[in-house]
């Protein structure tokens, strides 16, 4: 049989329901590929290998007696360390809350656990999923597993390099400004923001009330739906929580794409931020292959980057600003440097400022829903560039906004990325987004599914 640690979640879930492979041995071989890989890819910041393990002998014990209860029984799934988990603590990769400590789960880790799934290890961020990779930190940087000198996105960076590296078959990223397919873009994740309001963020470190998503990285499509089945649902103790009914996100996986009618925002890349050559040609060829599965590909425009950015920027550093007030005024020096940098900027902007942007957030909103009434999807870039060097400071900085994420932070839509390409010069993943309506993930994974299928990617990973 396959190593376990290198199945994707799907077929271990199967193999644990045949009983040809038990919760318990699935999590001794990532364990023990953590142990060997970890040193070099800083992606853990808290490994938790007994408490998963009883978790792991309690699930196997279940399901030989009753059967799973469901895809996830007995399955590990990393979390983002500003998540909680109770009695653990959540440390926003930050000395500002080293001795945090839950005192109860996340409503998302709440619903996963009722679904059997176990927890091994709380995961590496950006500091408070807001900064960048920084050397002045309790914990390293987690960096990517395709190439370890270069960075794995943010801020869900260790969600992102733990997936890609097979030390688990899932993880959980939050994603204000593309947190979730920033890593899964620089990693060949595939990563899904859903429509705000889907999944809780209660019990998760807020940096933006109104902009933050909670969303599931995996290595396929298929194990993406099956973590947002039990992710998905109602919270009445979340403000922004939406009473959406509950769905299968499997249902129409193997549909294909066949008359789906895909916008292709190629203004993104052409114009607005134009991308490098090789991601340019990688979304050219996806918008190709899309075509070939028999989709209608059109180009369709929408507002410009530049506005959505400018939008996201006005909400998001005040929102912050409000969260951090008090350690910005009293502990200052506490932060990383990079982190106190951006967050500073959200004291000085004004109320009017704020009122502005999101009266223009609701116009941009309106805009984009708009194009739905044409298309059934967008296509476009999720980053401009492959992952910068982790230790050149200058071009993190310089390339970290030229991305075409944080428009559907602004509105709310679900976008799903995945991966598109590899770079000839450093052997990085490339990748694009797949864009819905509201509350339409199960299209957009239908047409992540049939680019997945039809694409070369799905096989390859990093050569540790």
């Amino acid at each position: 049989m396959t190593a376990p640690h290198l199945l994707p979640l799907a077929e271990a879930a199967a193999l644990i329901a045949a009983r040809r492979l038990s919760p318990v041995e699935l999590l001794q071989d990532c364990l023990d590929r953590i142990a060997a890989l970890e040193p070099r890819l800083n992606s853990t910041v808290r490994l938790m290998a007994e408490a998963a393990m009883a978790e792991a002998r309690a699930a196997e014990a279940e399901i030989a007696t009753h059967g799973p209860r469901t895809p996830l029984h007995g399955l590990p799934v990393g979390l983002k360390d500003i998540i909680d988990l109770a009695g653990q603590p959540t440390t926003c990769h930050s000395r500002l809350q080293l001795d945090r400590v839950a005192p109860q789960d996340a409503a998302v880790v709440a619903r996963l656990r009722e679904a059997g799934a176990v927890f091994p290890a709380k995961l590496a961020t950006h500091e408070f999923a807001l900064g960048g990779p920084a050397f002045d930190l309790p914990f390293p940087p987690a960096r990517n597993p395709w190439n370890t000198a270069h960075h794995p996105g943010g801020s869900s960076s260790g969600s992102g390099a733990a997936v890609a590296a097979r030390l688990l078959p899932a993880a959980l990223g939050t994603d204000t400004g593309g947190s979730v397919r920033h890593p899964a873009s620089h990693c060949g994740l595939v990563g899904l923001k859903p429509t705000y309001g889907l999944v809780s963020r209660r019990g998760v470190f807020p940096l933006s009330f109104t902009l933050d998503h909670v969303g599931p990285m995996t290595r396929t499509v298929r194990d993406n739906a099956l973590l947002l089945n039990a992710m998905a649902g109602h919270d009445p103790e979340d403000p922004g929580s939406a009473d959406h009914p509950r769905e299968d996100y499997t249902r129409d996986l193997n549909r294909g794409v066949r008359g789906l009618r895909i916008g292709f925002v190629r203004h993104f890349h052409e114009r607005d931020i134009p991308a490098t050559p090789e991601v340019a040609a990688a979304l050219e060829a996806a918008a190709q292959l899309l075509a070939a599965e028999g989709a209608i590909v059109t180009d369709v425009t929408l507002p410009p980057l530049g506005e959505f950015a400018a939008v996201n920027r006005a909400i998001m550093l005040p929102e912050a600003a409000a969260i951090h007030e008090a350690w910005l005024r009293e502990r200052p020096g506490d932060y990383a440097a990079v982190t106190r940098r951006r967050l500073l900027p959200g004291l000085f902007i004004t109320g009017a400022d704020y009122v502005q942007a999101q009266r223009r957030r609701r116009q941009l909103t309106a805009a984009v829903q708009a194009v739905f009434g044409e298309v059934d999807l967008l296509l476009c870039a999720s980053s401009m560039d492959p992952a910068s060097r982790i230790e050149d400071e200058p071009e993190v900085e310089r390339t970290y906004p030229r991305q075409a994420r944080m428009p559907f932070n602004v509105t709310g839509h679900p976008a799903v990325s995945v991966m598109c390409g590899l770079s000839r010069e450093a052997g990085l993943p490339l990748g694009m987004q797949l864009v819905g309506p509201s509350f339409g993930e199960a299209l957009v994974l239908r047409a992540a599914a049939a680019h997945e299928r039809a694409a070369p990617w799905r096989e390859m990973m990093p050569q540790l």
